[in-house]
């Protein structure tokens, strides 16, 4: 018992930042997954605390040993890629990450005599299945020092062992067929997004011959309409079948991309109630969805559920509130945190559209991030980069944004209110005195009938 404890206290100190779950104290200092923490495999221990994995594998050893191919921090750092490792840590791609991570992973003990004993038959492979769901790696022996899992060689073989695991050092990632099936839809849509699609011949109608097409636009240029006269009409109209990208040639397919920001949300955790308004509550989903297909760009600043809680039912109550307040924060612009923070960083303020007109919403820099609003209604940019595609960008913030008052949205003029003078009441006499005076033209000489 005393040792258990003691080993619990050698693990926090080990990794601050990674806390394992302690069931009926099963897992001590002498696990194997405490043995991933080593210097060696840094990254991978990473990678394991990101996508979510460390209960998995606690419930895994528990019930048997395990056996972890695992690239060194080296073989990590020179040979993979930075788009896919960037695409592996982006929140919406966790199922890609825990299925790359688990398809290293072989619910049973392989160490290094096994091995040895595929040297009578060395050109025919091992499989093992691993606790990605429908993979198996496939194990082969070429000779007594040399070692092969899938396309990647064994450089350390037995490299750590622990009562309940081993761990072999590889050269390279093992990327299976889906994940990369997956990453390179995601580059596809991206590289996709600045082509901007041709719209159906147009005939006129006193000739009959097809009108001369507009002057090529390019590559990645807005839409002819501003943004706003795209958006649907109110309530009582009905909004006209999207022209151009949203027609059957589908060049964007928006409905999918908004549909995929908003499990992101679910997924991410602690923006379900901005999730549930866009769903639910209004028709913003498919709003956004349409202006999406049609080539415009979209970002948005999502609140958390904290802040959400913080909205009373007065700012709700109201018909078209929540429509209203979400409006405030949708950009008709493609930001990223990285584009905001350099912008005010550089000008000091800048004052962003928003789909609520006439009101802007103005960011500044604050704390090393980027703050936006005013006084005790800004918000902070507390969750990066939460999905960015290249289309739609959510950006995470810790307040609800409300517009200020209506005198105060926009630039307008308002004329000086002219000088009242009031005047003297005049009686009936003085009236007829002054019209008098009046028809010979002497009506300036006396103060009371000017």
């Amino acid at each position: 018992m005393d040792c258990r404890i003691y080993g619990v206290t050698i693990l926090l100190f080990l990794l601050p930042t990674i806390t394992f779950s302690l069931p009926q104290g099963q897992i001590n200092s002498n696990s194997i997954l405490v043995a991933l923490l080593d210097s060696h495999y840094t990254e991978v221990a990473e990678l394991v605390e990101k996508a979510m994995l460390l209960q998995t594998l606690e419930n895994t050893v528990m019930k048997h040993n395990i056996t972890i191919f695992a690239p060194r921090n080296e073989a990590l750092e020179r040979d993979l890629d930075p788009d896919f490792k960037r695409f592996l840590l982006e929140p919406r791609n966790l199922q890609s990450l825990q299925t790359l991570l688990m398809s290293h992973i072989v619910p049973k003990r392989i160490t290094k005599p096994e091995y040895r004993s595929g040297l009578s038959n060395p050109a025919r492979p091992t499989r093992h299945k691993t606790l990605a769901p429908n993979y198996h790696l496939s194990l082969q022996t070429v000779n007594s020092t040399h070692w092969n899992v899938d396309s990647s060689r064994v450089t350390h073989p037995d490299s750590l062992t622990r009562p309940d695991g081993v761990i072999h050092g590889i050269d390279t990632l093992i990327i299976p067929r889906s994940v990369q099936d997956d990453f390179n839809r995601r580059r596809n849509l991206i590289s996709i997004a600045a082509v901007k699609p041709e719209s159906a011949p147009e005939v006129d109608p006193r000739t009959h011959r097809l009108k001369k097409p507009a002057p090529p636009s390019p590559a990645g240029s807005p839409p002819v309409l501003p943004i706003y006269d795209a958006m649907a009409p109110g309530p009582s109209l009905a909004p006209a079948p999207a022209p151009g990208p949203g027609g059957p040639h589908h060049h964007f397919n928006g409905e999918r991309q908004v549909k995929d920001f908003i499990q992101t949300l679910l997924h991410y955790g602690g923006y379900n109630e901005m999730a549930d308004i866009l769903v639910n509550l209004t028709s913003l989903a498919t709003e956004m969805g349409r202006l999406v297909s049609e080539g415009y760009v979209l970002t948005v600043l999502a609140p958390n559920d904290e802040a959400m809680a913080k909205l009373t039912t007065d700012q709700l109550s109201e018909p078209g509130s929540p429509e209203q307040i979400m409006y405030y924060h949708l950009i008709p612009e493609y930001q990223t945190e990285e584009s905001m923070y350099n912008a005010v960083r550089r000008f000091g303020k800048v004052r962003y559209d928003t789909l609520r007109l006439p009101h802007k919403v103005t960011a500044q820099e604050a704390d090393g991030s980027v703050k936006f609003g005013h006084g005790d209604g800004s918000a902070y940019l507390f969750d990066p980069d939460i999905y960015t595609d290249g289309r739609i960008s959510v950006q995470g913030i810790d307040g609800v944004l409300l517009p200020p008052q209506e005198e105060e949205a926009g630039p307008v003029t308002r004329a000086q209110p002219a000088k009242v003078v009031v005047k003297q009441r005049r009686g009936k006499l003085l009236e007829t005195a002054c019209w008098m005076l009046g028809s010979f033209g002497q009506n300036s000489r006396f103060i009371s009938c000017q």
